[in-house]
């Protein structure tokens, strides 16, 4: 089972490339919420698949934990996964909102405003899971304000 924990929560082994693996854990997400997206456009099934990512992904990422050494070893990238479909959730398809998506939950997970990194000091799975499920609220926050404003 510990190896079927560490395939999952490094996400193929996504988590292992040495360069980026936060933003490459985001971008299975982005290939996931593209795939999804074509064949389930913002239905139930999105919801569900969405739970599903969500629930795995802090079960998965806290057993983790327990066999890398350190608190939230960057392997570990489910997390980044499960916050950009989080992003995206409720956002019509288009390559303006994915690459709006993208951007605004990189640049929210790395920078963690307005406390977000606190969350990461939770133990297990809920800490490793929860900065990056509130980046992805406040992201999807953020486009769903700027639909409104701006009309799109």
């Amino acid at each position: 089972m510990k190896k079927l924990y560490i395939l999952l929560g490094t996400v193929g082994g996504v988590g292992y490339i040495p360069f980026c693996p936060g933003t490459l854990g985001t971008l299975v997400g982005v290939t996931i919420y593209v795939i999804f997206s074509r064949f389930f456009p913002q239905t139930i099934s999105y919801i569900i698949m969405l739970a599903v990512f969500l629930i795995g992904g802090i079960w998965i990422s806290g057993k983790c934990n327990q066999y890398f050494e350190g608190d939230d070893n960057s392997s570990i990238v489910i997390d980044e996964l499960v916050g950009f479909l989080i992003t995206m959730f409720l956002v019509p398809f288009s390559l303006r909102f994915l690459l709006l998506g993208f951007i605004l939950f990189r640049v929210i997970d790395i920078t963690k405003p307005f406390k977000i990194g606190k969350i990461e000091k939770i133990s297990g799975g809920w800490g490793i899971m929860g900065d990056d499920i509130a980046a992805g609220v406040l992201a999807n926050l953020i486009i769903q304000a700027l639909r409104t404003m701006l009309g799109w």
